[in-house]
């Protein structure tokens, strides 16, 4: 999973790795730094951007894979795991864990609204943890002699350009998707398409990433279910939900925004949240809660209602991970 990526040492962390996924427990706000690799749907890093010719001649001659997963093949596997028409429907996804696709990334999303249909709405993370602190980056950390300049040169979060950063290929899709439309948070976007889709998305505060006023809680209250296509509980970021609603302690996290006067640098007040244990508390979660569990393509796949993820993660996270930091 990375490491962490949220904002500053001083608390356990927001969502995320080390300023490129979701981190694997040291949290969001623990360490922002340039990692890559898997969570919630965080892709895997593609590693160096360009090939030399004897490794693309290589991998070319390289006999695929399966198993092979058509449109149809995909949406039908959705379909029997549950998913339904006209539902509200969050995504946690890893496109390489699926298998082969014929039509890669835009069939999958293709296959996810051919099952949810004209009335039902997905929605996909869509979180840019590169717009951060480099104080705080360390996967890997940047010369403190650039920090002041990366501040003054970041470019402010535009929800229709900014590309998303360390979640994978499915919500870049999305994102970029007819008619999609993308709340306005710097770091911790949702992108939607469907009829719920703006009210989902509106209203993201500035000071409240994954929190009551995040497209998380409307999603709540849409009663919303979560599909982790390929992807563990480590990426479920309806977790975090229920971080904002026990004791935790506050931190400093700051971005590039736009505002009516232009860019400003920003720091803003807010809970600290950290995807530690989240593991754990998804198995234990399995065993409390009916989740539905199937295969699409080579994928694992768990569906299971939002609100009842978020209503246990606040009891176990209280009991079995609370905050000793909490103020």
């Amino acid at each position: 999973m990375g490491a962490g990526w949220w904002g500053p040492a001083g608390g356990a962390g927001p969502a995320g790795a080390a300023f490129g996924t979701w981190g694997a427990g040291l949290g969001l706000d623990a360490a922002l730094g340039r990692g890559a690799a898997g969570v919630a749907g965080v892709a895997k890093s593609a590693g160096p951007r360009d090939l030399d010719r004897a490794d693309s001649l290589t991998m070319s001659k390289a006999l695929q894979t399966g198993p092979l997963c058509t449109r149809d093949a995909l949406a039908r596997a959705l379909r029997t795991l549950g998913v339904r028409p006209g539902e509200t429907l969050l995504v946690h996804s890893s496109l390489s864990s699926l298998g082969w696709v014929c039509g890669g990334g835009p069939d999958v999303v293709r296959a996810l609204l051919d099952v949810l249909g004209t009335d039902g709405t997905l929605v996909v993370p869509t979180h840019t943890s590169d717009n951060s602190d480099p104080t705080h980056w360390s996967n890997p950390p940047v010369p403190e002699t650039w920090w002041a300049q990366i501040r003054a040169a970041m470019p402010a979060y535009d929800p229709r350009t900014t590309p998303t950063f360390g979640v994978g290929v499915v919500p870049e899709l999305v994102r970029n998707w007819p008619g999609a439309v993308r709340s306005s948070h710097p770091q911790t976007s949702f992108a939607a398409v469907g009829p719920r889709a703006a009210a989902i998305v509106e209203g993201h505060a500035l000071d409240c990433r994954l929190g009551e006023r995040s497209p998380l809680a409307r999603l709540e209250e849409a009663g919303a279910r979560v599909l982790l296509l390929g992807a563990g509980y480590m990426s479920c970021t309806a977790f975090h939900l229920a971080e904002y609603r026990i004791p935790a302690p506050q931190v400093d996290n700051a971005f590039a925004v736009m505002t009516p006067a232009g860019r400003r640098w920003m720091t803003v007040r807010e809970v600290s949240i950290t995807e530690d244990r989240f593991d754990e508390l998804g198995a234990a979660f399995e065993q409390a809660h009916p989740v539905v569990r199937g295969m699409v393509g080579a994928a694992h796949a768990r569906l299971f209602p939002l609100a009842d993820a978020v209503a246990y993660a606040a009891t176990w996270l209280t009991k079995h991970r609370p905050r000793t930091d909490a103020t």
